[in-house]
């Protein structure tokens, strides 16, 4: 089910005048919560009653009468991400605990995946495509591209997906039995600690605290499970769970810290660019500076603070220190957003004019974001599917655009005038029957 799927049936609710009493009491609910200080136990049990009553609510109201069960459970759905996004900066990580937890797991799994093979995890050499699993660490590692716990969990489910066909389509191929768990959560570790999502604890609790409770069942509760046991096992690892003597594990872990802190190191990322993202997060240092620093990785004597492991700032911090920055400056912040028209708009605002701005808009943000990635160093970006209509476009002009991106190196001109001659580029097909010719 699509994002747009889940909220339009909400917002048609919502927008009814005979809805605004459900409308007032999910702002109250949020203020609610958002005056009083954070307690995670307290948070999860008030928003999941909140949930339920709403559900509820809905079920009986005149509106809903006609409604299927999938329009329903889409409207709770809506519900969930609209309250669980005006909260999450109030409920994602509160407490110290789980952002210790956070940084602990980060550091042992940035170590360990410095020298883990499939071998130390038992895996099959048919169950071994590095094609697939890097597919997966990419699903996952979009977990924190979210705020609402449905999509979180969603990010885990199509990981867990890519996995499952891999072993599948593996078990076919050679004949063998359809795999189980005993082949499912050797790879879902293998993936998750090439991956490392930062706060990846915290992501994990988020969901299990405000999904709906309803939701984690069946093959979602299934399939949550094996990563919440994934996590556990990681947190866990020593040399015994990965079939390793103990010195050998003791002399690579410190090697990894070694490598991954010694004065050769500007930064650090992860084999997938997961850099940990909280050297500016103020909530996180303030946290950091009342906890002892003593806590020391599974099977080592290294402690977390004799020599920390250098990390780089990433994108996330700038982006929130350019927000901290604009909310200080309401004015500026005004005047910003009026050059972006759309930002605020929702679906019925929108007029068949429209479309060309938005379009325009769209290939400006597309190709700043490549340059950005490629500048950056990142090889393995994120690449949207193209229809065979865009293939088709691309494979036209592909000679042309070649010549027109190796110019543009050697003259090294800004991101605007890159855009500006591949849109001319682009220009060159007009309509369908030019690409189809």
């Amino acid at each position: 089910m699509e994002n747009t799927d889940v909220v339009s049936g909400l917002h048609n609710f919502l927008s009814k005048p005979s809805a605004k009493d459900f409308i007032k009491s999910i702002k109250s609910f949020i203020v609610s919560i958002l005056n009083t200080a954070p307690d995670p136990e307290k948070d999860c049990d008030a928003v999941q009653d909140f949930f339920y009553k709403m559900e509820s609510a809905f079920r009986a109201h005149p509106l809903w009468s006609g409604c299927s069960d999938d329009e329903l459970d889409n409207a709770g759905d809506g519900l969930e991400k609209y309250v669980m996004t005006k909260l999450f900066p109030r409920v994602f990580a509160s407490n110290t605990e789980d952002v210790i937890s956070d940084e602990k797991l980060f550091q042992k799994i940035s170590l360990v995946q410095q020298f883990i093979s499939p071998e130390n995890l038992d895996i099959q050499p048919t169950f071994q495509n590095q094609t697939s699993w890097l597919l997966a660490q990419k699903e996952l590692q979009k977990i924190n591209m979210y705020n609402a716990p449905r999509d979180k969990l969603m990010c885990i489910l199509r990981c867990c997906k890519v996995i499952n066909n891999l072993l599948l389509n593996a078990s076919i191929a050679s004949n063998q039995n359809e795999p189980g768990a005993d082949q499912f959560l050797p790879v879902l570790i293998y993936v998750t600690i090439k991956a490392n999502p930062p706060q990846f604890h915290s992501n994990l609790l988020y969901i299990q605290r405000y999904r709906r409770q309803s939701k984690l069942v069946g093959e979602a509760g299934y399939l949550f499970t094996n990563i919440l046991s994934a996590e556990s096992f990681i947190s866990n690892i020593d040399a015994k769970s990965l079939s390793m003597d103990e010195a050998d594990f003791e002399t690579k872990m410190k090697s990894a810290h070694a490598r991954l802190s010694g004065p050769g190191s500007q930064s650090y990322q992860t084999d997938h660019g997961a850099a940990l993202p909280t050297a500016h997060n103020t909530k996180r240092e303030n946290m950091l500076l009342h906890t002892k620093s003593t806590d020391s990785f599974s099977g080592t004597n290294e402690t977390l603070s004799e020599t920390p492991i250098k990390k780089a700032d990433p994108i996330t911090d700038l982006e929130n220190k350019g927000a901290a920055t604009l909310l200080n400056d309401r004015s500026e912040a005004t005047k910003i957003f009026q050059e972006y028209p759309y930002m605020f708009a929702s679906v019925g605002d929108l007029k068949i004019g429209d479309v060309e701005d938005l379009l325009n808009n769209y290939k400006q943000l597309v190709f700043k974001y490549v340059c950005l990635s490629k500048g950056l160093g990142d090889a393995t970006s994120l690449t949207p599917c193209i229809s065979p209509l865009q293939a088709s476009k691309v494979s036209e002009n592909h000679t042309t655009l070649s010549s027109d991106f190796q110019t543009k190196s050697e003259t090294d001109r800004s991101v605007d005038n890159l855009f500006r001659a591949l849109q001319g580029e682009g220009d060159n097909v007009h309509n369908i029957s030019d690409v189809k010719q």
